[in-house]
């Protein structure tokens, strides 16, 4: 009877070690969203289309040791076309000149996950919440795994600028971004 508990535990540590590897995005099942108040008093939501990444977990513990993730800025998408052409343009995005933005995570500490974030030629260090979502087999023998980040940034530190003072007082835009990126991944073979 001793036995049965030492071999369960070894064969879920074996297989454990066999969904470690490198994880593509799978696009159709993830992403890339941002929120920002707008007039002070609502909140925009508004996600990126087209981006592309890889992340790395670790045998045996499953730990997150490795993400690249790049978007491209054209295909943010508010559901309004005014609005969207607008963040595209030089006066917030510019994204003829900074097509895409970038993420590269440097460690994950508890909870947390540290990376260097790049928007616009600007390269600043993160701090988001980091959340593991398991591992599964789907129905066609793909090996799958979630992770979510999430958190905040000033968009000022990356120089996305522009806003209109407002007669009431306040903003049109507030600098804090929320960002909520869900990730689902499948392990290359």
């Amino acid at each position: 009877m001793k036995t049965l508990p030492k071999l369960t535990v070894g064969i879920l540590l074996s297989a454990s070690a066999l969904f470690a590897g490198t994880y593509s995005v799978d696009t159709a099942h993830s992403n890339v969203g941002f929120k920002v108040k707008h007039m002070m008093v609502s909140t925009v939501n508004g996600e990126f289309q087209k981006f592309s990444g890889s992340f790395e977990l670790e045998d045996k513990t499953n730990k997150l040791k490795a993400l690249t993730g790049t978007i491209e800025v054209a295909s943010i998408n508010t559901n309004i076309d005014k609005r969207d052409a607008h963040l595209k343009s030089e006066e917030i995005f510019n994204a003829a000149e900074f097509p895409n933005i970038t993420f590269v995570l440097d460690s994950i500490k508890g909870d947390k996950a540290h990376g260097k974030l790049t928007i616009k030629g600007v390269t600043k260090d993160v701090a988001l919440d980091y959340e593991f979502g398991g591992i599964i087999q789907d129905p066609w023998g793909n090996t799958r795994t979630g992770i979510t980040l999430s958190g905040k940034i000033d968009r000022k530190e990356f120089g996305v600028n522009w806003n209109k003072i407002l007669e009431a007082g306040g903003v049109a835009v507030s600098e804090e971004v929320k960002l909520e990126i869900s990730l689902a991944g499948i392990l290359q073979k």
